[in-house]
């Protein structure tokens, strides 16, 4: 990290982790029904059963996510013959499977490239090399190599990077065959907030000067200061999994300026309680609370009070104008005093 005290704070290992974390959660959902995902337990070595209150909040982050790069996949783009190229970029991606689910719904971009550090790419990569459903979705003339922790294919690219390494994320531009021309959607879940904001800010801002026309979708957690943000902050510091970045962005406005401060046109965030209960489907949210009792009512709003989605907006081609959370005041970067802007 930054400086000594940070890694003092944060153990390298421990915050790759959190990768293990986030599968042994989503499969949890899927064997409960929340959502569908044929491949996340090829991924997960130790099933576990989590709490209702747990597998609703992934079943909400997931959704979120899902409902935007819908939105975005779906954009219809005119003009230039490349109208029907997108790309997805995944930054820290861990062992995440929306690639292989994107593969079977038929709305797979035409690029999909993932990074995250090479102990993480490793694991992915012989995981994929060992598994013929796997295999079969990033293509069989795709090359893969676990020594590198490195899988090239036509449509999907899995590379091993320092993500506070800018010069190499420069680099993997070509290495990855990425054309910074075409509409991108990047996506950064509990990522940035695990670095130092000098890194976090580093990234945000390379992200905006490479993509003119991207969305960059940021999942993190904000209010380290009440009660509930200091035992969140304690009971993560306690697995070596500080969060280097919280005091930086602590709050939604915070994260905004984090992206207008470099470059990004507009930007809008919600804590997750707001994107949960006016964003989410209402069909989605009943059929999901059928699924488990549910009592935890009070600490599910202080838990979902205390992440959040930032949905951030370069829109060099004029593609995005209604793109991202609905009828709502968002910040827009294009003055140095910045205004608000229906969107």
């Amino acid at each position: 990290m930054a400086n000594s005290a940070a890694d003092a704070r944060s153990n390298r290992k421990a915050v790759q982790a959190t990768n293990d974390d986030a599968s042994a959660s989503k499969l949890s959902c899927v064997k409960k029904g929340y959502m569908k995902d044929d491949y996340v337990h090829l991924f997960v070595k130790r099933p576990v059963r989590r709490s209702p209150i747990i597998n609703r909040g992934y079943f909400a982050r997931y959704a979120a996510l899902r409902k935007l790069l819908y939105e975005f996949l779906d954009c219809d783009i005119n003009g230039d013959g490349k109208s029907n190229k997108k790309q997805i970029l995944s930054l820290g991606a861990g062992f995440d499977t929306t690639f292989f689910q994107l593969q079977d719904e038929g709305k797979a971009p035409y690029l999909y490239v993932e990074l995250d550090f090479k102990e993480v790419t490793s694991k992915k990569t012989s995981l994929i090399e060992s598994s013929n459903q796997l295999r079969a979705r990033v293509g069989e003339s795709a090359s893969i190599s676990t020594e590198k922790g490195e899988v090239l294919g036509d449509h999907y690219k899995l590379i091993p990077v320092d993500l506070r390494d800018i010069e190499k994320l420069d680099d993997l531009i070509s290495l990855a065959n990425i054309d910074p021309s075409l509409p991108t959607f990047i996506i950064a879940e509990c990522v940035l907030i695990y670095l130092d904001p000098d890194s976090s800010r580093a990234i945000v801002g390379w992200a905006s000067r490479t993509f003119s026309t991207a969305i960059f979708f940021l999942y993190e957690q904000i209010h380290p200061d009440d009660a509930f943000g200091q035992q969140m902050i304690r009971n993560l510091e306690s697995r070596g999994c500080a969060l280097l970045g919280i005091y930086d962005t602590p709050t939604l406005h915070a994260k905004e300026r984090l992206f207008l401060d470099q470059g990004w046109q507009r930007a809008v965030a919600w804590d997750m309680l707001k994107v949960y209960s006016t964003f989410i489907e209402a069909q989605e949210r009943r059929r999901i609370e059928r699924l488990e009792l549910f009592d935890e009512f009070e600490e599910w709003y202080m838990m979902q009070e205390h992440y959040c989605v930032v949905c951030a907006i370069n829109d060099a081609s004029g593609i995005f104008e209604k793109f991202g959370f609905p009828n709502e005041e968002h910040v827009t970067g294009s003055s140095p005093s910045a205004t608000t802007i229906r969107g």
